[in-house]
């Protein structure tokens, strides 16, 4: 007999939250009168810098099926709106290759992983994961953005916070945990912050408690630092 996946509103309402705040904020921002000697515009940067990487890490919970569990479609669904609300990533194509990543971690066979200095390694990681036609829709919304808002805040409020995520994603929840040399006895080829909540929660979304991710992928974002020793 198969067995049923209890069903949890949690992570859509958590998913929910995030593309709201993300939207509003940006609506928000597209508007802000920037003033570059005031520290506001950019706490309102590295606020929306993080916004963004919600985005991706859901998107990451829907590939384990997290966000929706028991309901696939909707797990799918919300799994591809807020990978393209993320510079235009297609979730189909993101999917098999984060599945390849945990069962190949850390080796030729990992996508995501490179044997090599962080900046090749960044280079590899982006290569890897951006396309022409992400470019080339980036290119399409800035230029149709630029039309009804100032130019200096559709770069610094739309344009550089999903750069810096991209940056903030890949070092502490690629580069970070998965450089250098692990023991043999790390199955999962993963390290893992200290235990600090809120830093972990700041950074990436917990997702610093790496080697806790592989070892129970199950648990989406907004639990996995109950995974921590």
């Amino acid at each position: 007999m198969a067995k049923t996946i209890k069903r949890d509103n949690r992570g859509i309402a958590v998913a929910a939250t995030i593309v709201a705040c993300w939207f509003g904020l940006l609506a928000y921002l597209l508007h802000f009168p920037i003033d570059f000697s005031s520290p506001l515009p950019y706490l309102f940067l590295l606020l929306q810098t993080h916004l963004y990487t919600g985005l991706f890490i859901t998107a990451h919970d829907a590939m384990h099926g997290v966000v929706a569990p028991g309901r696939p479609t909707l797990n799918r669904l919300i799994g591809t709106v807020t990978a393209f609300l993320f510079a235009y990533n297609w979730y189909p194509r993101l999917l098999p290759k984060h599945h390849q990543h945990h069962r190949h971690v850390a080796t030729e066979e990992d996508p995501d992983y490179h044997h090599g200095s962080f900046w090749p390694w960044y280079y590899s990681f982006l290569k890897n994961y951006i396309t022409w036609w992400q470019i080339v829709l980036m290119a399409i919304t800035y230029n149709v953005l630029q039309l009804f808002f100032p130019l200096e805040n559709v770069i610094m409020f739309w344009m550089v916070p999903a750069i810096l995520a991209t940056f903030q994603l890949f070092y502490f929840g690629t580069y970070l945990p998965h450089r250098g040399e692990h023991a043999p006895e790390n199955r999962h080829k993963s390290g893992t912050q200290a235990k600090n909540h809120l830093w972990a929660f700041v950074s990436c979304y917990f997702f610093g408690y790496h080697y806790e991710h592989h070892d129970k992928p199950y648990l989406p974002w907004w639990q996995l630092y109950k995974a921590k020793g």
